[in-house]
């Protein structure tokens, strides 16, 4: 078994050297100045505190980043200048009236080729309306290939848009207008539909003022002739069935005739006729034309005095119409559609030159 070790009490000088020694032990304190160290729990706090400080400033710094971020943010959605993704089934493509007539298939494929090969590169643009949803302002074409597009894939239930701010109708024409003539030149007849359409809501004043507004960019010679087809949209709009086809000369010579009271003829010829295409379309108003230079003008309101006066045309029972125009110079005759032998014209033109013989010598 082993033996106890029997305790006994300390020496009293060595219960001093223990005294002296926790007096020369390091004060807690981390702050405290002086050659002595702190013990390491003691630095773990301080340098806590440090970090502290530090974390706050750079809390404070990218708090004025985030508000600088969003200052930035509000000030390109102010501009119209912030792309957003938009629902498709948002967005009124009827928001306008549309200035182009009619969409091209061929192009319009091409376009959706181009958007699901690289994506669309330009946003449609569109303003925020009263009622709720978006009203398009351009973009026509885009946002088509994007319905067409997501009724079999999937990421086109979306476009990207800017939202334009404040954008009146007026602005919103023009910025229609301008993008459509840059991507795709429009008619000149769609030129002039667009100005009567918006003057007509109310947009403008009148005519004069929207083609005025809508193509200030426009020489004003070109201003001039969308107003001819403004004339013609307005004049005969109703009746035509290929107007997109009518080239500028043909256009300015209908506007000159509605402007000289030809569109009571103009209306009359196209109202009863059913042309299939758009020659057949020019041969009605082409006639009519014909038929209205060839009606006598009433002289007593001066002006100008007409060089040549048309003949109105004559059908033939066998085929053909016979017309003819009177110039200070001459005479000219036109036969069309009569199948006639060499012989028969040799004899017309024996009867033109007894007929002129026997006026000769009676006078």
């Amino acid at each position: 078994m082993a033996k106890r070790r029997r305790l006994t009490a300390p020496d009293v000088a060595e219960i001093e050297a223990l005294d002296e020694g926790f007096a020369a032990k390091p004060s807690v304190n981390p702050f405290e100045t002086g050659q002595k160290s702190a013990p390491p729990i003691a630095k773990v706090s301080a340098e806590t505190a440090k970090l502290r400080g530090m974390a706050a400033v750079t809390d404070r710094v990218e708090l004025a980043r985030d508000k600088a971020d969003a200052g930035r943010w509000r000030d390109a959605e102010e501009a119209g200048q912030a792309v957003r993704y938009i629902p498709l089934s948002e967005i009124d493509r009827d928001y306008l009236r549309r200035d182009r007539m009619q969409v091209d298939e061929g192009e319009l494929q091409e376009l959706i080729t181009s958007i699901k090969t690289n994506g669309l590169r330009s946003p449609v643009e569109v303003v925020a309306l009263d009622e709720g949803g978006y009203g398009l302002v351009s973009g026509f074409r885009r946002l088509e290939a994007f319905a067409r597009l997501n009724l079999n894939r999937d990421g086109f239930a979306e476009i990207p848009a800017f939202l334009r701010q404040g954008t009146d109708s007026a602005a919103a024409y023009v910025s229609m207008i301008e993008e459509n003539e840059l991507r795709a030149n429009l008619t000149p007849y769609e030129r002039g539909r667009i100005a009567v359409l918006v003057a007509g809501q109310g947009v403008f004043a009148s005519v004069e003022d929207a083609v005025d507004t809508l193509f200030a960019a426009a020489s004003k010679a070109k201003r001039s002739k969308v107003r001819s087809f403004a004339a013609v949209h307005e004049g005969l709009g109703d009746l035509l069935r290929y107007p997109n086809a009518m080239s500028e000369k043909a256009g300015l010579k209908i506007a000159a005739a509605l402007r000289s009271g030809g569109q009571a003829t103009l209306r009359k010829a196209l109202g009863s006729a059913q042309p299939d295409s758009e020659r057949d379309e020019w041969r009605v108003v082409e006639t009519a034309l014909a038929e209205f230079e060839a009606t006598p003008k009433d002289t007593s309101r001066g002006g100008r005095p007409r060089q040549v006066t048309r003949i109105k045309s004559r059908p033939l029972t066998s085929g053909g119409d016979l017309s003819a125009e009177v110039s200070p110079k001459g005479v000219r005759i036109d036969l069309k559609g009569a199948n006639l032998a060499e012989q028969d014209v040799e004899r017309l033109l024996e009867v033109i030159e007894e007929h002129l013989m026997s006026k000769v010598s009676n006078s």
